[in-house]
């Protein structure tokens, strides 16, 4: 049976099964990643940025458990599937069966656009592109095992960044008074045209970045930022974000770096990143990991990224839909 789920009001027992089966998935497609934990699983799934929504559902067999799972994020224009089965019960239809659901409830609420993030390497891949979704993205995972850094180096790294500019450092988030200069960084790149769907959008104003932020802590997600400010102007001339979440609190996730494209050149993204796992080492002692994903063709980041020890894992890939094309295929009665 599939049901339409409310995760704000799931039982205990509920919330425990559906980490059972996504951890089921983890150790099926990515054994070396850290299984999840059930810290703010119930707010990791529910809460939402403001005029983006959620809407869930669950298929649960006979004995109460809970082996699929699907949600899709309505934000902008498009809507972001997130479904998961386990493995005992693929093949057998009911990956379909949700996805069904999604797409229809995503036509009824009048989207034309649906996309979704897939593993490369995983049997997602064939299950979409049968389906017709086209590959319109791709990106390389990069992990860093922090038992690997060479700490003596990095600091050095850390400290090293052209004249005029100093590196700061801001655990949760940085103060209201930088928040505009910060998003007037993040705008710096957003029109770069990379074929990103936006699947997980950047805040580039100030209020939605505050709310990105609130955001984040609401879903027990730490936020670390490291940013270079220009002294002479006191403009942010790049930044670096990571994430530890509560879920996976031994893997942390890298989010945007950036450098405004005036302030390139002086060593900054370097800067950055080493400062920022100088910082965590002593932030956050239980964490062994950092990922990061980087488009194929951007060498200078993944250059960097190489220098500080992260090593390629999987290939990321984002697939997109047309809604209505989509509903025809699953039920051709549409």
């Amino acid at each position: 049976m599939v049901r339409e789920w409310d995760p704000r009001t799931a039982s205990p027992a509920e919330i425990e099964s559906l980490l059972d089966t996504l951890n089921a998935v983890l150790a099926a497609d990515l054994p070396e990643d850290p299984p999840w934990q059930d810290s703010f699983l119930r707010e990791y799934q529910s809460e939402t940025m403001p005029g983006e929504r959620r809407i869930s559902w669950l298929a649960e067999d006979e004995s109460g458990r809970l082996p699929g799972h699907a949600n899709v994020l309505l934000l902008g224009d498009i809507g972001v599937v997130e479904l998961f089965v386990h493995p005992s019960m693929r093949r057998t239809g009911l990956a379909q069966t949700l996805l069904t659901k999604v797409v229809r409830r995503v036509y009824d609420e009048g989207f034309s656009a649906i996309g979704v993030e897939v593993v490369g390497g995983t049997p997602a891949v064939a299950f979409y592109e049968s389906l017709g979704f086209a590959r319109e993205y791709v990106e390389t995972r990069s992990v860093l095992k922090l038992s690997t850094v060479d700490w003596l180096a990095v600091g050095e790294t850390a400290g090293t960044i052209g004249d005029g500019y100093r590196v700061e450092y801001f655990p949760g988030g940085p103060p209201d008074e930088l928040i505009e200069g910060y998003a007037v960084a993040k705008a710096a790149v957003r029109d770069v045209g990379d074929g990103d769907l936006d699947l997980r959008p950047s805040s580039y104003d100030p209020e939605r970045l505050r709310d990105s932020l609130a955001c984040l802590h609401r879903r027990g997600m730490k936020p670390y930022i490291v940013l270079a400010i220009h002294e002479r102007t006191g403009a942010v001339a790049g930044l670096t974000e990571v994430v530890v979440p509560a879920q996976h609190p031994t893997r942390a996730d890298q989010y945007d770096t950036i450098v405004v494209p005036e302030h390139r050149g002086y060593g900054i993204d370097r800067a950055l990143k080493a400062r920022m796992l100088v910082e965590l080492r002593s932030a956050e002692p239980r964490l062994t990991e950092v990922q990061t994903w980087n488009a194929p063709d951007n060498e200078p980041m993944l250059k960097v990224n190489a220098e500080l020890g992260f090593m390629a894992d999987r290939e990321w890939y984002e697939y997109g839909a047309d809604v209505p094309d989509l509903l025809h295929r699953l039920d051709p009665k549409t």
